[in-house]
């Protein structure tokens, strides 16, 4: 491929060898302080039903962070109301959210004063005000910085965030722009002893991710940019392309259960058949519109959805497991982390130091719609 006449997305129409692009600079994530094994969950919860306890332990996850709550005094979890899940939804998410900031400009080296644009994701929780004026106020961020809150749209949603973020830095050259996509699952448990509600219990963990963006103002700085890609800054995002999946409509719900007074999250069983059985066209689509190959991608960041989902998009795509390393390494340590989990992947790239100038990258979530959502990125 002679990357000197690569387009990027028709999306956005950019023409890479005349514009810079928006670039991410820097990632961070965060946790709860207390992880645990699915089997530590297991013995907590005093689940004896082989069904539930295999779904736990066939899931490819040894550890997730969580904000589980207290035990009673007969040594059982307390049940925790709507009302305390939700406060547990904004004070740990708020907490996560600063961690992750913070991390992420660090790592950036910028700091906070920085920080022109924030969007903040979530699906665990619903808040007025959301957690951007929460992280705002939090962090001492300037007050005229420009916000936005995403919520409800699950696990997806932090690319579908992405694409608003790099929008804002296309249109605002140098300036500073912050996603903070933040995830409190443990709020969003029902435990009823349901096989519906063991498969949401088994596989989402708690923790919220960041990435800060910039556009390079003039073509010198974009250039300077793709230098520094060798010592670990991040790509440049080139386009973005998304999938729904009418059909599959309800496959992954968060709705209102009114036997037990809360929020429940349902996810078909079928649901990662059908996202690996869409996964080849959606990745297609997107490096079509740019002349791309799949062969031409170095790095592969997933949404770590679980073990069928990975292992479903993994067989359409042709991919190794050496591919996904850092999706399932997400999952098997900190579990499904939401809107967030694909970030977590990409930090765990950074980490890596492996990426080099010119390398090509694919993100790709999946979630409620049913969507499948991708993005370009260039080193």
């Amino acid at each position: 491929m002679n990357r000197s006449t690569l387009l990027a997305i028709d999306d956005y129409g950019f023409d890479l060898p005349t514009r810079s692009m928006p670039r991410i600079v820097g990632t961070g994530v965060a946790v709860p302080a207390i992880s645990y094994s699915q089997d530590e969950i297991l013995q907590r919860y005093a689940v004896a039903d082989p069904r539930i306890r295999s779904i736990f332990t066939n899931g490819a996850i040894e550890r997730r962070s969580l904000v589980l709550p207290p035990l009673n005094t007969a040594g059982s979890p307390v049940v925790e109301s709507q009302g305390e899940l939700l406060k547990k939804h904004k004070t740990a998410g708020t907490a996560l959210g600063c961690e992750a900031v913070i991390n992420c400009l660090k790592k950036a080296g910028v700091s906070l004063s920085e920080v022109r644009y924030l969007c903040c994701v979530t699906s665990t929780g619903f808040l007025t005000p959301g957690f951007s004026a929460l992280l705002i106020n939090e962090l001492g961020l300037d007050p005229h910085c420009v916000r936005l809150d995403i919520v409800g749209m699950g696990c997806n949603a932090g690319l579908n965030a992405l694409s608003a973020a790099a929008g804002w830095t296309a249109t605002h050259p140098g300036e500073l722009a912050l996603l903070v996509c933040i995830e409190v699952c443990s709020a969003a448990y029902v435990f009823d002893g349901s096989l519906r509600t063991a498969v949401v219990n088994s596989l989402f963990g708690d923790g919220a991710a960041a990435v800060a963006l910039r556009q390079p103002v003039r073509p010198a700085e974009a250039a300077s940019a793709e230098t520094r890609s060798a010592d670990g800054a991040g790509p440049a995002i080139l386009g973005f392309s998304s999938l729904i999946l009418p059909e599959a409509i309800d496959a992954m719900r968060y709705d209102w259960d009114d036997a037990h007074g809360k929020f429940s999250f349902y996810l078909d069983p079928d649901i990662p058949y059908v996202v690996g059985a869409h996964a080849e066209y959606a990745v297609d689509r997107l490096l079509n519109s740019a002349g791309v190959r799949r062969s031409d991608i170095s790095h592969w960041v997933l949404h770590s959805g679980g073990k069928k989902v990975i292992d479903a998009v993994r067989v359409n795509l042709g991919l190794t497991r050496h591919d996904l390393r850092h999706t399932t390494g997400v999952l098997r340590n900190r579990g499904n982390v939401s809107s967030g989990s694909f970030l977590f992947s990409l930090d765990r790239l950074a980490e890596e130091k492996t990426a080099r100038p010119g390398d090509l990258g694919v993100l790709m979530t999946m979630g409620p719609g049913s969507t499948i959502e991708t993005a370009l990125t260039r080193w």
